[in-house]
């Protein structure tokens, strides 16, 4: 095929064109993130303005129901109720799989949750360590934080581990070490939202174990997550930990009852 003369410097020409306007509607979407991120935040409960590192407006923020009783992971997990065949709270039989939820899980703690863990907002977590730092019990003394661990696969997809950052937010406002790496996934597991109890205990069984056991041995942990659903995660975790001669608790922000 023959070009004439000329044609070529318009065809390059043309080209400089797309590739410039291609780069202005590239340039044009940056400043559009840059202008969302300087607008006002509006919180997705009401609308209401609310801070970025919040979520939530001050109003919605305060009216998620608190929760800082201890529930026992075990009993939830095994379908069952406490010591006294009560509902999971305050059971004495198994003091290593307690765990403090900070809320009750209602949409607007699942507004938080979901932007954290789904909606690659990690610097939540720094607003969020006040309900866990609150759930936890006056006087209670630990020596080290840590989290639920993400198995690599899901950690590369989702790019952190919502967890983790938790812990670390919670262990910079309490003034514990933080050893984020305590527990690993020993084994991939499905997904838990669809499972039902058993099946869930089931998925975890052994997909825990302690990375460090000389580390945790003889200390007190505690282990941070995001929610408590049917307990099954945070027994698996607490199981490894005691197997290493730790001393477990749990923190989590919210329980979904």
């Amino acid at each position: 095929m023959r070009v004439q003369r000329g044609a070529r410097p318009r065809l390059v020409g043309a080209r400089l064109r797309g590739a410039g306007a291609a780069l202005a509607g590239l340039g044009a979407r940056v400043v559009r993130a840059l202008d969302a991120l300087a607008l006002p935040q509006r919180c997705p409960s009401c609308g209401a303005l609310a801070a970025a590192e919040r979520l939530l407006c001050d109003a919605c923020w305060a009216a998620i129901p608190p929760l800082a009783v201890p529930l026992c992971a075990r009993c939830l997990a095994r379908g069952h109720g406490g010591s006294a065949g009560l509902p999971p709270i305050g059971c004495v039989a198994h003091p290593g799989h307690a765990v403090w939820p900070g809320w009750v899980y209602e949409e607007r703690a699942a507004a938080l949750v979901h932007a954290l863990k789904y909606g690659a907002r990690p610097g939540l977590a720094r607003a969020l360590a006040e309900p866990l730092a609150r759930a936890v019990p006056a006087g209670a003394h630990f020596d080290l934080v840590t989290a639920v661990p993400l198995h690599r696969a899901r950690r590369r997809e989702r790019g952190y581990n919502q967890a983790e950052a938790l812990a670390a937010a919670l262990a910079d406002r309490v003034g514990v070490p933080l050893l984020a790496d305590a527990l690993e996934r020993a084994r991939a597991t499905r997904p838990q939202a669809r499972l039902g109890p058993a099946a869930r205990r089931a998925n975890l069984a052994g997909a825990f174990r302690a990375r460090h056991p000389r580390r945790i041995e003889g200390r007190r942990l505690l282990i941070v997550d995001d929610v408590l659903t049917t307990g099954a995660t945070l027994e698996a975790c607490a199981d490894a930990a005691l197997a290493a001669g730790a001393h477990p608790t749990g923190v989590t922000l919210a329980w979904a009852s």
